[in-house]
């Protein structure tokens, strides 16, 4: 598990928020993306942040800042191939992908992933209350070029791209609050506010 790549996407065009770096966000007293790499880090071997643009804006993070390998921002799943392909070049067999924007995901994500795909999946994606959240994922470089083939074909959703390669669902409980809660507006980043400082 130690040498599990971790990467956080944060390339997004953020338009609910008004455009510009959601991730760097600051609630609580934190920016989003810096509570994401406290909790990814301890998780994996190595982090890295996918991001399009000047990659200096992250330059504090002194993490690599990967921009997506095929042009156009067309969303996460180029991401999730960017990561894999930074795997690979680690020499790693798998990858594992988390959102910018989703600061109280499971400490034990990594962990529960792992383990789905130890027992034969053949590769997992998290999800709670019912929902897949499938950006939250693990992922086997051999997929590359099924993702580049997707891509390819304008195919970019990533939970159908996840279901029709036979991912398998890791839950989540919910209780007392919903660990994959992302921030795409302003309502949710008041949300999660009240959640990081409770009354």
């Amino acid at each position: 598990m130690s040498r599990l790549p971790g990467l956080i996407l944060a390339g997004g065009l953020s338009r609910r928020m008004g455009g510009g770096d959601k991730c760097l966000l600051q609630v609580a007293g934190e920016t989003l993306l810096d509570r994401a790499i406290g909790r990814l880090s301890p998780q994996v071997g190595q982090v890295a942040l996918n991001a399009n643009g000047d990659p200096l804006r992250f330059a504090p993070r002194s993490l690599p800042v990967l921009a997506d390998c095929v042009p156009g921002f067309v969303g996460p799943l180029a991401g999730i191939l960017t990561g894999l392909k930074w795997a690979q070049g680690l020499g790693a067999d798998w990858c594992l992908t988390i959102p910018g924007d989703t600061p109280l995901f499971p400490l034990d994500l990594a962990n529960r992933l792992q383990q789905a795909v130890d027992d034969g999946a053949p590769a997992a994606i998290a999800a709670s209350n019912g929902r897949p959240h499938p950006v939250f994922g693990l992922w086997p470089v051999t997929w590359i070029t099924k993702l580049e083939e997707s891509l390819a074909r304008n195919r970019l959703g990533v939970w159908k791209f996840a279901q029709a390669l036979g991912a398998t669902e890791v839950s989540w409980d919910s209780d007392p609050h919903d660990p994959f809660l992302n921030v795409n507006t302003e309502v949710d980043a008041k949300e999660l506010e009240a959640i990081l400082r409770p009354r």
